[in-house]
């Protein structure tokens, strides 16, 4: 401050001094067509608006004014985007005068000349870009070729770039040519490139892609071979492995992917891997080798790590093992929460309520009121009070949540659902057309809604209009088409039911949708298949209350 009033001082004039004269400088306007500035903001608000035609022009426009290459590199390329070809020429003509060595010009001339089916210039400058070596150049003309127009001018193209004497000694550009030319539809050049890879380098990802042809023409067998001769070549390769565990996986083979995942490096995630084939395959001796293989592991235990040898203990029965994983999840880990309702619900296997309630109360005390983790809790609390029948104090529990959360759907539904249960048709109706308020488009709270309507009230011809309205939200939802066959035939449409309950039986053969089922069927006269439909929802759920009572009504 002291040195700045010096200098001030020091350059203000005495008062016997006359001040100098002002400079009077003159400002000459720029016409708009020679405004540089004007144009690119102009260019960038058209941008900025999706309309990418009008910045074409406008960066042509601004190129023409500006020796910067790169405006004329964005012309070039908004000029090409909307195929606007006249005045990507132009825009190119531009940028190759002011960075002539550019490797886009390349690939945008390639990508002008093929659009106008010159397919001699546009392999000219596709050859001369791959010419010049290196990944980048190959990724180039891929990109050319796989936004092509003509597909099979695009795959002559690569017929005559892919040999040997342009691809280099990289196996990754002989892989991404071979994928090039199975995206553009010529499976027999794949093969032949990929052949050939696999013969000139043994690489992990030539074999790996070259399995997976083989998998798509249905030779199993040639793909065991190749990621078997693959494995012995690189039996550390991760991709090779995945890939080997994928193609078994595909093929039914949990526990040999599992084991082909257990050879080699290891870390959570390939724990993770192995631990889904192992589940899927419900093969124990996997399970108990990957529990003592992750015990045995002395790098850190990450809480992923934790919480995978928890879910691996209940597997195998040892709950007590698997509660105390659970525990040594840290409260900051992403996998805490997961672990916390894991550890409850061994606590209730035990049958011991209190504990089970008193680890939801630490828990949603440790996650803090409001968190996202609160909503989860409660539902926790909540299922495991209604499961013990205690279905007052439910009710409670998802109340106490809504207060805490007003206007929470997942509070609110799971509420409607369990009045409904408790034939409260009224408050559950009202929770649900509290969801649709928040969320029209809710195909859940719809057909929960059209169906209670359709099920337990006379009020068809609304319930029919809610669970259409679900069925074109969700078309495929079994749930929603067991809803939909039901509201056909309590309207009388036996035949339409029939078909909707059959669809939804098919993609999920539950009991309730067999009690479904089985009604219409017996109703309509095919007995001896209802019982059949009936049997089988039994042996899925003989206590399903929806099923007992269809078949004590009608049957007994």
């Amino acid at each position: 401050m002291f040195a700045s009033c010096l200098l001030a001082a020091c350059a203000a004039p005495t008062k016997r001094e006359s001040p100098a004269p002002a400079v009077v400088q003159s400002v000459h306007p720029v016409a708009i067509d020679a405004d540089l500035p004007l144009k690119l903001i102009g260019a960038e608000l058209a941008v900025q608006k999706n309309d990418l035609a009008s910045a074409a022009r406008r960066y042509a426009d601004a190129a023409e004014l500006s020796d910067d290459a790169d405006i004329a590199e964005q012309a070039t390329r908004l000029a090409l985007a909307v195929k606007q070809w006249p005045l990507a020429h132009k825009s190119l003509a531009r940028w190759q005068a002011l960075d002539p060595k550019s490797v886009g010009l390349l690939q945008s001339k390639a990508w002008i000349a093929l659009a106008e089916g010159e397919i001699e210039p546009a392999f000219a400058a596709l050859d001369t870009l791959v010419q010049r070596g290196g990944d980048g150049p190959w990724r180039l003309a891929a990109q050319v070729m796989i936004g092509a127009g003509n597909k099979v001018q695009a795959l002559a193209l690569l017929e005559r770039l892919a040999v040997p004497g342009r691809l280099g000694d990289n196996s990754r550009e002989w892989v991404a040519m071979s994928q090039l030319a199975f995206k553009l539809g010529d499976k027999a050049l794949a093969g032949r490139l990929a052949d050939a890879a696999v013969a000139r380098f043994k690489s992990a990802d030539a074999y790996a892609w070259s399995a997976k042809l083989a998998l798509d023409r249905g030779e199993k067998a040639k793909a065991r071979e190749q990621y078997a001769d693959a494995l012995e070549r690189d039996p550390e390769s991760l991709q090779l492995r995945s890939g080997y565990a994928a193609m078994l996986a595909d093929s039914g083979d949990y526990a040999g992917a599992a084991r082909a995942l257990a050879e080699g490096p290891q870390s959570d995630v390939i724990y993770g891997a192995r631990a889904a084939y192992a589940a899927r395959a419900e093969d124990k001796s996997l399970q108990a080798a990957l529990y003592r293989s992750i015990q045995s592991d002395k790098s850190p235990r990450t809480g992923k790590r934790l919480y995978l040898l928890g879910q691996i203990a209940e597997l195998a029965g040892k709950d007590d093992e698997a509660a105390d994983w659970y525990r040594q999840v840290s409260e900051d880990d992403e996998n805490w929460l997961e672990a916390g309702i894991r550890g409850v619900v061994l606590v209730d296997k035990k049958g011991d309520d209190a504990a089970a309630l008193q680890r939801i109360g630490e828990l949603r005390l440790a996650a803090g009121a409001g968190s996202p983790e609160t909503v989860q809790l409660i539902l926790l609390e909540a299922e495991l009070l209604s499961r013990k029948g205690r279905k007052a104090e439910a009710m409670a529990a998802y109340s106490r949540g809504l207060d805490q959360l007003p206007g929470d759907s997942r509070l609110l539904y799971a509420r409607a659902m369990l009045a409904i249960e408790l034939d409260d048709i009224d408050s559950g109706e009202r929770d649900l057309r509290s969801v649709l308020v928040a969320d029209p488009e809710s195909a859940d709270a719809l057909n929960a809604l059209g169906y209670t309507l359709a099920d337990r009230t006379d009020r068809l011809v609304e319930a029919n209009e809610l669970i259409e309205k679900a069925i074109r939200i969700r078309p495929d939802e079994p749930a929603i088409l067991d809803s939909h066959g039901w509201i056909k035939y309590r309207l009388g449409h036996l035949d339409e039911a029939i078909t909707l309950l059959r669809q939804a039986y098919a993609k999920q053969p539950d009991s309730e949708v067999a009690a479904h089922l089985g009604e219409v069927l017996w109703v309509r006269g095919n007995r001896d298949e209802a019982r059949r439909i009936w049997e089988q929802g039994r042996e899925k759920d003989a206590g399903n209350k929806v099923l007992v009572e269809t078949m004590k009504r009608l049957a007994s």
